[in-house]
C-alpha cells in the first residue's frame, strides 16, 4: 500500500531529461504539462531550462510553450552508461550474468594539490557500484575497468591510478563473498528503495493496463515518475550479482514491474513524439526477454 513516505519527488533537470524524444528534442508544451501535473511551477521550469542551455547542455529554438529545446551530444552520451548499468541488471536478473568469482580492485594517489580530481574520482567508483576497502583502494564485483579509466583520463588521474583483479579477497577474518558483499555495501538501505519502487510501480502497472483511457501527458507523467524513481534505487545500487546477494532480491522483482510498465507505455506512446526512454528501456527488457527464452 502507498504511504505518504511515497511522495515522488522528481527532479526538474531529470524530468528534462527523461522528456528527450527520439531526434533529441524536448517538446516544452509537454515540459511544462508534466511539469505542473508533477507540482513544478513554470518559473522553476524556466530557471531549469535556462542553466541547462547556459551549461551547453541543450540548446533552444523558440520561447514559452512553443520553444523546443535539442540535447547536444554531450547530453546524449552522458545518459549512456546509465542505460549500460540497466542493461546490465536486467541481464543478472535473467541469470545471463553469473559471477566468475573475480573481485576487480582500483587503488589511487592523488595530491592534495588535486583535491577536486581526487575528489570526483572518489564518488564516481562509488557511483559505479565500488566500495572502500581503505584509503585510496576500491572494490567491485563487476569489470568495471572502463568506466573507470574513462573517468579517470577525464579528470586527468589516470597516471595516478592503478588497476587489479583477485580471486582472493579478505578483510580482517572475512573471505566469504556473501559475508564480504554485506559488510562492504549497504543492502539493506538498497533492498529498501527497491521495494518502494515496486510500491509505486504497481498501481502504475495497474492503471496503465486499466481500462480508463490515459491522456498522452498522463503517460507521460507515469514515464518520468518510474525514471525517478528507477533511478533513485538503482544510482546506490552496485549491482552485486545474483550470487552475492540474499535471495529473493527485491531488485529483481522491481524490475520485472517497470519492466512490463515500459512495455505498455511503449506500445501507448505517441509514435516518433515519445520520449526515447519508452524505446531505450522497452529495447532493454525485450533483450533480456529474448536471450532468456534462447
Amino acid at each position: 500500500m502507498s504511504t505518504e513516505a511515497d511522495h515522488i519527488e522528481v527532479p526538474t533537470r531529470m524530468l528534462v531529461h527523461a522528456l528527450i524524444r527520439e531526434n533529441g528534442t524536448v517538446g516544452a508544451d509537454d515540459l511544462y504539462t508534466v511539469a505542473n501535473t508533477l507540482g513544478m511551477s513554470d518559473q522553476q521550469v524556466r530557471l531549469c531550462v535556462k542553466r541547462l542551455v547556459a551549461e551547453g547542455r541543450f540548446t533552444q529554438e523558440g520561447r514559452g510553450r512553443k520553444a523546443q529545446l535539442h540535447a547536444t551530444a554531450d547530453t546524449t552520451r552522458a545518459l549512456a552508461p546509465n542505460t549500460d548499468f540497466l542493461r546490465h541488471a536486467f541481464q543478472q536478473d535473467a541469470g545471463l550474468a553469473p559471477w566468475d568469482g573475480v573481485w576487480h580492485l582500483t587503488a589511487f594517489a592523488v595530491p592534495e594539490s588535486a583535491r577536486t580530481a581526487r575528489d570526483a574520482l572518489r564518488e564516481t567508483l562509488v557511483h559505479l557500484g565500488g566500495a572502500p576497502l581503505q584509503g585510496g583502494l576500491y572494490v567491485c564485483a563487476n569489470a568495471w575497468e572502463p568506466y573507470v579509466e574513462e573517468a579517470a583520463h577525464r579528470l586527468g588521474a589516470h597516471g595516478a591510478l592503478t588497476l587489479l583483479t583477485t580471486t582472493d579477497l579478505r578483510k580482517g577474518d572475512i573471505h566469504e563473498p556473501v559475508e564480504l558483499a554485506r559488510r562492504l555495501w549497504s543492502l539493506q538501505e538498497i533492498a529498501d528503495r527497491y521495494h518502494r519502487l515496486s510500491r509505486i510501480a504497481q498501481p502504475r502497472l495497474a492503471r496503465l493496463t486499466g481500462p480508463a483511457a490515459l491522456s498522452p501527458s498522463e503517460l507521460l507523467t507515469i514515464a518520468v515518475e518510474l525514471a525517478a524513481e528507477l533511478t533513485r534505487a538503482m544510482e546506490p545500487d552496485p549491482l552485486l550479482p545474483p550470487q552475492l546477494l540474499p535471495q529473493p532480491w527485491p531488485g529483481t522483482q522491481a524490475r520485472e514491474l517497470i519492466a512490463r510498465c515500459w512495455a505498455v507505455l511503449h506500445e501507448r506512446g505517441g509514435g516518433e513524439a515519445r520520449p526515447a526512454l519508452f524505446r531505450i528501456y522497452a529495447d532493454i527488457t525485450r533483450e533480456a526477454a529474448d536471450r532468456t527464452a534462447r
